[in-house]
């Protein structure tokens, strides 16, 4: 493992330390690791835009501290006795940040946005719902397809946030996402990209009474090292996603508090499969390569080298312990010379260029280093690309890419993971892997409201996407946060989102 083990420095003059803002008691400023993306929850992508959504825009439906679901801006709903009809009753007297009704209209019109915006990324996590009814301006009624067993969770994310109708035709598509409009408890107030994010708190929020800080400032800082001496500084009060290397440290320091906590979702590479003529190549065309590839790795000494073991290593689309883990599918130990051997039978010619894209971000260059040197050795010359985050996504989605280092935070039911990024139809399958048994699978497990028969399905599923490898799963991310002592009221969450309500700033 030591050949691996890198010695990486992070200079502090990459990022300035950030000047306290008058009234710093009343601004929260949270530190994120990447830059998000279009700031539309119907459009988005990043786990960080969910961040800041979080205080922009509320939801139809949110889960609570137990995971259980609760009413945000609806109150109550019931399924139909056949389970093709989900009628929702809405929060009274809630507007938009511009002062137009969220009502049974305004959710009607979200879902025929969703389902129809040539730019949207929810159509396929609500692709069974056939329309919107208005019932009365408090009630809405979704007519399905047919039986969608993970729909109440798909309400519970971007799928489930309401955009003001008034602002979304005004603006449109790209206009809108610069300058969103929403009915969370703080609304949109600028933006400068790479630099900051800044919402102020919504005054006619229905929930006001819980949100106690006047403005919050979310401010990318990719380099982990310099987000943290930012937090030890004051400039900030709260920083995503520490380095595991970074807890002993924070741990120490008393100005400081730590909160842990295993998310849902995976880290690993995506290949690209058939997405554009970037796809031409021996990755792309055979499984025999990726195997190779994934063979080449060594998922512990990964997680040793750059998290100190701290994360959880796997190799499928959900941890050990989530109830729709596969059983009986062990985590392939590192092989060079049968990843070799299957190089010579796929007749390849070694050294095999590689191009692997990888976010700018600190865990992004030292996992990007680690799985270099490892697939060298099996004769892989892996070139790395260094890209900001979101214009990263950007390349991933028009297919510029071979093989990313990326993930996906998860989501409490498998679907809202594996059906985006995996199924053919997919909004997020960027790699276009296309498998017509494992569609019928995903889209099966949607319709059968039965635990133990949906399970059955993933299972399935799951075993052709290990054997045909469109992603390799590598390790299942801890969640860790840092934040100043003095900030209160906050409380850790599986997603690994960030909840403003009953967050304080002391003394």
């Amino acid at each position: 493992m030591a050949r691996f083990r890198l010695h990486l420095l992070a200079a502090l003059a990459v990022v300035p330390l950030l000047a306290a803002p008058p009234a710093a008691a009343q601004t929260l400023r949270i530190g994120l690791a990447e830059d998000p993306d279009v700031l539309d929850p119907h459009q988005a992508r990043t786990f960080v835009g969910r961040i800041v959504f979080q205080g922009l825009c509320d939801k139809l439906i949110e889960y609570g501290p137990d995971l259980k679901l609760v009413g945000q801006l609806a109150t109550s709903w019931e399924w139909s006795a056949d389970n093709t009809v989900l009628t929702m009753r809405l929060r009274p007297n809630v507007v938009f940040h511009d002062g137009e009704p969220m009502d049974a209209e305004a959710v009607k019109f979200n879902f025929e946005r969703m389902l129809t915006m040539p730019e949207t990324r929810r159509r396929s996590e609500i692709a069974q719902v056939d329309r919107a009814e208005v019932v009365d301006p408090l009630t809405v009624r979704l007519v399905l397809k047919q039986p969608f067993a993970p729909l109440l969770s798909q309400l519970a994310d971007r799928a489930g946030m309401m955009v003001s109708p008034k602002a979304a035709r005004e603006l449109g598509a790209t206009r809108f996402g610069a300058a969103p409009v929403c009915a969370g408890p703080f609304r949109f107030v600028e933006r400068i990209a790479q630099d900051r994010i800044v919402l102020e708190r919504f005054d006619r929020h229905w929930d006001r009474a819980n949100f106690h800080v006047q403005r919050v400032v979310y401010q990318p800082i990719p380099d982990a090292t310099v987000r943290l001496a930012n937090l030890q500084a004051g400039s900030l009060d709260l920083i995503e996603r520490l380095q595991p290397n970074d807890v002993p440290q924070v741990r120490r320091d008393r100005r400081l508090v730590l909160s842990e906590v295993t998310g849902f979702g995976y880290q690993g590479v995506t290949f690209n499969i058939s997405n554009t003529e970037r796809a031409n190549n021996p990755l792309g065309r055979d499984a025999r390569v990726r195997e190779a590839f994934e063979l080449a790795i060594d998922r512990d000494a990964l997680n040793q080298v750059v998290f100190e073991g701290m994360h959880q290593v796997g190799n499928q689309i959900v941890p050990p312990g989530n109830p729709f883990f596969t059983a009986g599918l062990p985590i392939p130990q590192r092989n060079v010379a049968r990843a070799r051997q299957l190089l010579q039978q796929a007749g390849v010619t070694l050294p095999l260029p590689v191009e692997l894209m990888v976010a700018t971000t600190t865990d992004g260059q030292r996992v990007g280093e680690v799985l270099q040197a490892m697939l060298a050795e099996a004769g892989f010359a892996i070139t790395l690309r260094s890209t900001e985050f979101a214009a990263a996504l950007d390349q991933q989605t028009r297919g510029n890419f071979q093989v990313f280092h990326v993930g996906w935070s998860g989501r409490v039911d498998i679907d809202g993971t594996v059906h985006l990024n995996t199924h053919s139809t997919g909004a997020l399958n960027d790699g276009k892997y296309v498998n017509a048994e494992v569609d019928r699978l995903l889209d099966q497990a949607r319709v059968v409201g039965d635990f133990e028969q949906r399970k059955a399905l993933y299972d399935q599923a799951t075993r052709i996407i290990l054997a045909e490898r469109p992603r390799i799963y590598l390790y299942h991310l801890k969640n860790l946060v840092a934040h100043a002592a003095r900030l209160q009221g906050f409380t850790p969450n599986p997603d690994g989102l960030i909840r403003l309500q009953g967050v304080r700033i002391g003394s």
